[in-house]
């Protein structure tokens, strides 16, 4: 069972690095803009057919996939011209939403993203934890802020290449950093809580969003 968990992982790891090596070189060599468009929207156009087949009756999926290729073979020209403002856009688009799910779940008496995630895990919480989790989802709340500015910044300043970097190879080895960072503060804020790893909050997180969807 684990070394079938970790060939997932593998598997999962070798296609980001393949996506992100992919995407830098398709913003960073002018002749490939075809593989940088579709690099940019494939996440979209994957999230975006999977809301059309869960949502739509089954006859209307076809007329609505067919409709989808029409407009990007009509607006694909533009597309090109433009294909690292569609990058841009995808990215910060993300990281935008990332920011307002947690910033919105801190907002009156909502329950916080990060708590509802331990609570999930090894619920209920204790009142020290719930407020524990409510920090945390206010530090990624603002993590994807920063990130957010930093990526339209380096885009408006830098040379397409040092942004394309930093899009690619940064941003998720500093989410690495920052859940390292949140288990080792974890061990001294909460020393007798229960400390399940990284991969068991994101099984859980994804879990729970897709039965939402």
């Amino acid at each position: 069972m684990r070394g079938r968990r970790r060939l997932q992982l593998a598997a999962i790891l070798v296609l980001l690095i393949a996506y992100a090596a992919l995407a830098h070189y398709g913003n960073s060599v002018a002749k490939t803009r075809d593989l940088a468009v579709a690099l940019a929207l494939a996440p979209v156009l994957m999230i975006g057919l999977l809301l059309i087949w869960r949502g739509l009756p089954r006859w209307a999926v076809l007329p609505a996939g067919a409709g989808t290729a029409l407009l990007l073979h009509h607006y694909w020209p533009l597309l090109e011209k433009n294909f690292p403002l569609v990058y841009l856009l995808q990215e910060s688009g993300f990281y935008s939403l990332m920011a307002v799910s947690f910033g919105q779940s801190l907002r009156g008496h909502r329950v916080a993203v990060c708590t509802q995630l331990a609570d999930k895990l090894h619920g209920p919480l204790s009142p020290q934890e719930v407020l524990y989790t409510r920090r945390v989802t206010a530090v990624w709340a603002l993590f994807f802020v920063l990130i957010t500015a930093a990526t339209f910044g380096l885009y408006c300043c830098a040379p397409l290449r040092i942004w394309s970097l930093f899009a690619n190879f940064c941003v998720i080895p500093l989410m690495g950093l920052l859940f390292v960072a949140e288990y080792a503060v974890r061990r001294r804020a909460l020393p007798q809580g229960q400390r399940r790893g990284i991969l068991a909050a994101v099984k859980v997180y994804f879990a729970r969003s897709t039965r939402a969807s």
